[in-house]
């Protein structure tokens, strides 16, 4: 008898919750897929009820339910090419041979290897990658239209392989596309250069598209899940506030809690609606996990064991993998009966094809994270060697299991398979991935980490860590002493790779040096390494030496592989142009547009990015644009997200350069402080541009700052080379502020590494600050020669920016002599100069030098006009301290003008955090210290201890503790254990 006035009254278990807030997104669903062909894009975060959606929809077509094709992405670390595809289509073709096929699908036997008595012979190989790829997609095309497909439907597409997104691609832009596309996503795991981007984004002529984004449910929508799940009763509004608040309205969240809540007993019913038990002493679980793993703990053992099986195989799997994968107690029966348990509790679902899963992602890692580890290890053991007997194998799910069992040599068996048919797709992000998970975690032979290494798609590497990682495995094989002279030289020669992808220039020299006598057996590798010793990298060996080299390079054997071939021309070609030489330019044209082959495509993209920083160092800025936009291209194309960020860096160069100055400060901050993508050194050009950007704004004392802690990371990690530009640009701007001592004692060692290398193409930044302040220091004969070493440096290079400055240095000296009407039409020489690259900034001041040489000649009116452009020109590039110094000298000269306008700079955010502020408190909760964050931002401690202050006054705390739990609990900043990539 009940004493409370509250009872369960008459239902006794509670249902799966009804299609709640979702009649609209259905119904433009469906009127959409009525008039096919579409493209519909449904979005959302995990749990929202995008499966949901799609299974309303589909459960609709009654009448022409054989004409769709369901598909699903599994959350694979390592997704099986096409496999979504291939296992869609499997049991829909019941009988192949009756198909009608043509002798296309004969390129489908190494996917379905099954059919092989059904299928046609396989074709002819192709002649490239790319056209064995086009012709596989047609013949799956095909034989979706033999199905009679009208719609494929394709869900959590943010796990799928590159191949099956590229196939979705293909069949939206076929001619008279017959087949509707419906996928469902979740944006946040959308990567930026995903291929689902361009999906989402171009619309074929002839199909209708539609894009839905699922909401969560707001406190009434919440009112009515629950409602739905207890037989229409309503719940009180206290309750579903308090549900909502504690789920944001995310439906599996709120019907795990519901789920959670009645097995404890805690939901009743008082008066006409159901209330929660105890509101003050049960709290609702914070987490999807902690609600799934009450729910599996009440069930049976044997639908324990069955969820437990569930998890470790993740993926969709047959009933009876499932039952053999479960702990072997009990008959097969009784572990039957447990799993039918488990599926009835709703934790995991059956598919149309009979196989079994979790319903949710997420409470699959919860059940899987909760297995204690040996018997984890045991059910991995029992998931591979069931797996194995699968044809095909799918190598990605034993690799998988075998690792988590600890069979190291099977893991590695079937890990090197699985990343060689990622390399074979084009799929290189996955091979890095598991080339890396073996080679720093495996036990291997040293062959093997040779051959595994030779591999590595090191462009491709990304993430400070994953490089220490794999140097310290590399290192760890060498200290055994077990390799062989020549395994160890081929390792020796990696180690140098990854160095200097690290741009560690210095150390990978020794190394390649260290390798390069015992290289002979492998002639590839050899010429790979001369042509690095041809890099003017991490050395002040002259010139001629690196040209000896490379042109020792160039008599490499013509049998060498193409790939080996490109690689050296494209080395050959980088190096050459970093000296000056012309004939770089040459080898560089030699260079395709694009590449059959997932290695030559990498190669190409790196070539063209190559060039592209020549380009730019010689002054070729239509050249450099060009060949960027092609590189960068390739990268977005080709996923190359590490790439694309070198390139983008360069293009900020240029942009800074040429004059693109809108959004460059925002640009080059967000590139300076890219940890994951990019290594220090590459960091230092944006922070550079960033500086620059202040001098030419007036906040001399920023500019000061950020050019000097560029310039001291460049000493401390680039080397000599990486500290050139940048001494150049803060000794201009301490030459304007007359700190003359600082110029020569900043720009003395660069010059003379210049001298020694006899590489004066890298003089353009440095040489015209050098050669002013040594004759205002009335070392007159000390700047003619530097002059006259510049002109025979850069003698019959077509290098612009070079000849630029060399004209503006020639100019200085004609001023330094008083012979004023010559340094001005000197000076307009040099401006013409600039103009012509264009550098408009350059040539603006040299416009402002030529005017003050006319006035100082007593020309006026030659010079106020000049003074005018300029003045116009500065204020229109956004140059705003310079602007101000022509205004002053214009206003002295009776010459009225407006002040110019302000583009930029800082403003005021009130109590809200400015973005530096928000960039220095990210690092803080991820544990740096001042200092580190100071590296990091190129900022000085004291900086930092600023902004940190700001922050609390803001937000009104008193330690730095306060502030990291202030902006977390604020949802300012996210707590991310993982992402402090030190």
């Amino acid at each position: 008898m009940s004493t409370s006035g509250s009872d369960t009254g008459d239902l006794s278990a509670i249902s799966s919750p009804g299609m709640v807030g979702r009649g609209h997104e259905l119904a433009a669903l469906r009127t959409a897929l009525s008039d096919p062909p579409a493209i519909v894009l449904v979005e959302g975060e995990a749990g929202i009820g995008k499966s949901r959606l799609v299974q309303e929809t589909l459960a609709t077509r009654t009448s022409d339910r054989r004409q769709v094709l369901l598909a699903t992405c599994p959350a694979f670390r390592q997704p099986f090419t096409l496999g979504p595809v291939v296992d869609a289509i499997r049991p829909a073709a019941e009988d192949v041979a009756g198909l009608g096929l043509s002798g296309l699908a004969g390129a489908l036997r190494p996917l379905f290897p099954e059919w092989a008595t059904a299928l046609p012979p396989a074709p002819e190989p192709a002649e490239d990658a790319a056209a064995a790829r086009h012709r596989l997609f047609r013949a799956l095309a095909e034989i979706l239209d033999r199905l009679n497909i009208r719609l494929l439907a394709v869900e959590d597409v943010h796990w799928a392989d590159e191949a099956t997104l590229e196939f979705l691609l293909f069949l939206a832009s076929r001619p008279r596309q017959r087949i509707s596309l419906l996928v469902t996503y979740r944006p946040g795991e959308i990567a930026p250069d995903s291929l689902l981007l361009r999906l989402s984004s171009r619309q074929p002529v002839g199909v209708a598209r539609l894009r839905l984004t699922l909401e969560p449910l707001d406190v009434a929508g919440t009112a009515n899940m629950v409602s739905s799940m207890l037989g229409g009763e309503p719940v009180s509004d206290e309750f579903a506030t308090f549900l909502h608040d504690r789920t944001d309205g995310l439906p599996l969240a709120i019907e795990e809690s519901v789920r959670l809540m009645w097995n404890r007993a805690d939901l009743v019913r008082r008066g006409s609606s159901w209330v929660r038990h105890r509101l003050g002493e049960i709290d609702v679980p914070p987490t999807v996990r902690d609600a799934v793993l009450e729910r599996a703990v009440r069930l049976g053992p044997a639908a324990q064991a069955a969820l437990r099986a569930a998890a470790v195989l993740t993926d969709p799997a047959a009933e009876d993998t499932v039952v053999e994968v479960m702990e072997p107690a009990g008959d097969p029966a009784s572990r039957l009966v447990g799993l039918a348990e488990a599926v009835g509790s709703g934790l995991l679902r059956e598919d149309p094809r009979g196989l079994v899963s979790f319903r949710h992602t997420l409470s699959c890692r919860a059940v899987y994270e909760a297995i204690p580890a040996p018997e984890r290890r045991a059910m991995h053991r029992r998931a591979a060697h069931v797996l194995e007997g699968v044809t095909p194998p799918p190598v990605a799910q034993l690799a998988r299991h075998f690792r988590e069992a600890g069979d190291t040599t099977a893991w590695c068996r079937y890990a090197e398979q699985s990343a060689d048919l990622a390399l074979a797709s084009g799929d290189g992000a996955t091979a890095v991935v598991l080339l890396h998970d073996l080679l720093t975690n495996g036990v291997l032979l040293p062959a093997d980490v040779v051959r595994l290494t030779g591999k590595i798609p090191f462009g491709l590497l990304t993430g400070r860590d994953r490089y220490r990682e794999l140097m310290d495995a590399l290192r760890r094989v060498l200290a055994t002493g077990q390799p062989t002279p020549g395994e160890a030289a081929e390792i020796r020669f990696q180690v140098a790779r990854l160095l200097l992808q690290m741009e560690a220039f210095a150390q990978a020299r020794i190394e390649m040096e260290r390798a390069l006598p015992d290289l002979g057996h492998n002639p590839a590798e050899a010429a790979r390494a001369m042509m690095f010793l041809g890099l003017p990298y991490g050395t002040t060996t002259p010139a001629a030496e690196h040209l000896r080299w490379l042109r020792r390079v160039a008599q490499v054997p013509a049998s060498m592989a193409p790939v080996d071939q490109l690689s050296i021309r494209i080395g050959r070609a980088s190096g050459l142009l970093l000296l000056g030489e012309e004939e770089g330019w040459a080898e560089a044209a030699l260079i395709g547009d694009d590449a059959a082959t997932t290695a030559e495509r990498l190669h190409v993209t790196v070539g063209h990015l190559n060039v592209g920083h020549m380009a730019l160092i010689w002054g070729r800025y239509a050249e450099a644009s060009r060949v960027l936009a092609l590189g960068v291209g390739l990268a977005e194309k080709y996923q190359y997200r590490k790439l694309r960020a070198v390139g983008q860096v360069t293009l900020t160069q240029l942009d800074w350069l040429t004059g693109a100055w809108d959004g460059l400060a925002e640009r080059a901050g967000s590139l300076a402080t890219d940890e994951d993508l990019l290594q220090p050194v590459s960091r230092l050009a944006p922070a550079m541009v960033t500086g620059l950007l202040h001098a030419a704004r007036g906040d001399q004392d920023r500019a000061d700052e950020c050019l000097r802690l560029v310039l001291e990371q460049a000493d401390r990690q680039g080397g000599a080379e990486y500290s050139v530009e940048p001494a150049g640009a803060l000794a201009k701007l301490r030459l304007g502020a007359g700190r003359i001592d600082d110029v020569l004692q900043l720009t003395d060692e660069p010059i003379r590494f210049i001298e020694g290398k006899d590489t004066w193409i890298w003089a353009t930044e440095l040489a015209p600050a050098r050669v002013e302040a040594l004759l205002m220091t009335g070392r007159v004969s000390t700047a003619s020669d530097l002059v006259d070493a510049f002109a025979a440096g850069v003698c019959g290079r077509r290098a612009p920016a070079p000849h630029a400055a060399l004209a503006t240095c020639r100019a200085i000296l004609a001023q330094h002599r008083g012979d004023l009407l010559s340094a001005a039409d000197q000076f307009a020489l040099a401006a013409e100069a600039w103009q012509g690259l264009p550098q408009p900034y350059d040539a603006l001041l040299s416009r402002e030098r030529q005017a003050g040489c006319l006035l100082r000649a007593d020309r006026s009116n030659a010079a106020l006009p000049v003074l005018a452009e300029t003045f116009q020109g500065l204020s229109a590039l956004g140059a705003r301290g310079d602007a101000m110094r022509v205004m002053h000298t214009l206003r002295a000269h009776g010459v009225e003008v407006k002040r110019p306008s302000w583009r930029g700079g800082r403003r005021s955010y009130g109590d809200q955090l400015s973005p530096r502020e928000l960039d220095v408190v990210r690092l803080l909760v991820g544990g740096r210290t001042n200092r580190e964050i100071a590296t990091a931002l190129f900022l000085s401690p004291k900086t930092v201890a600023r902004h940190l202050e700001a922050a609390m006054r803001k937000l009104e705390v008193s330690s730095r503790t306060a502030l990291a739990v202030r902006v977390v609990e604020a949802g300012v900043v996210t707590e991310d254990p993982a992402g402090d990539d030190r």
